[in-house]
């Protein structure tokens, strides 16, 4: 009788056993079955679209009130049509696209130059103890001074060049990508680099397969306010050092605002600069955060 009541347990536990595990597959099925389905043009226009345009909208009525309601003199205050006007005369007489470009071109390489700098030096921080003490709070602590600061020495160094602007851009972002992928870093389980040593992934080729895929998180943060760095540097090198040989870039023209008392110039100058920002911002690290949350199943479209 003893027996029968033992088979009869064993034989319950088994059916509960093999439910549970029913259970997890159909789980795992669903999770499978996931439809990724096109999002609606219509859709993409009221998410993506109508929220920043009625934003911008929201603006320009304020201010056009604000002109309205003449709060301050009409020097200190342009209205929009003001702006506009400069950004027509700058369009009509060419130099609108050769402000944009002068500025955008030595960013991007500036910012390009300091990724192949700082990812190497933030893995050597991350892996290496001996370097991680010696460098880790002087990387910090560039991190933190302001990237004006180097403008001056940059300037007495290297003299009025590129040169002297690819340093300053150098010094303001290659701390912020060597943080960020030393955060990304600190942030792998240890399970994970154990498994990869496992399978023979060491040295470079665990480097490369582990390290930096499973980083990646913090070190696209450590991107972002890289190049975040690198056109505030840009910028703060621009208006402070000005020369015939250097061009016009946004930073120039505010500053050439500012010597003329022109706010419309000055006010076209931190347009400019705001939307090259965003736009960096939407067409780059955009796309390529949504990318990374979305092969970690963090990101799924139903």
């Amino acid at each position: 009788m003893a027996s029968t009541d033992t088979t009869t347990t064993e034989d319950a536990a088994v059916k509960d056993a093999a439910q549970d595990l029913a259970g997890l597959e159909a789980g795992l099925d669903a999770l499978d079955a996931v439809r990724v389905s096109r999002t609606p043009v219509r859709q993409v226009l009221a998410q993506k679209v109508l929220p920043p345009v009625a934003a911008v909208a929201l603006v320009l009525i304020v201010w056009q009130i604000l002109i309205w309601a003449k709060v301050t003199d009409d020097y200190k205050l342009p209205s929009p049509t003001q702006v506009w006007d400069e950004v027509s005369n700058a369009w009509a007489q060419g130099t609108l696209l050769g402000y944009i470009w002068t500025s955008i071109s030595r960013g991007l390489f500036g910012f390009l130059l300091a990724l192949v700098i700082g990812t190497p030096l933030g893995l050597l921080v991350a892996r290496v103890k001996v370097v991680r003490a010696a460098i880790g709070p002087v990387l910090s602590g560039l991190q933190s001074l302001p990237s004006v600061a180097w403008v001056p020495p940059a300037v007495l160094w290297l003299g009025l060049n590129d040169k002297m602007m690819y340093a300053v851009i150098l010094l303001g972002a290659v701390p912020s990508i060597a943080n960020g992928l030393v955060a990304g870093v600190d942030q792998i389980p240890p399970l994970h680099l154990r498994a990869g040593q496992t399978l023979g992934a060491t040295g470079l080729r665990g480097t490369w397969h582990i390290v930096l895929p499973a980083s990646l998180p913090g070190y696209l943060a450590g991107l972002k306010q890289g190049w975040a760095f690198s056109w505030r540097s840009l910028m703060a090198a621009e208006i402070i050092a000005s020369s015939p040989d250097l061009g016009v870039g946004l930073g120039q023209l505010l500053e050439q605002g500012r010597e003329t008392s022109s706010m419309s110039t000055v006010f076209l100058a931190i347009f400019l600069i705001l939307i090259v920002g965003i736009a960096i911002d939407l067409l780059i690290f955009s796309p390529l955060e949504r990318w990374v949350l979305r092969s970690r199943g963090l990101l799924v479209k139903n």
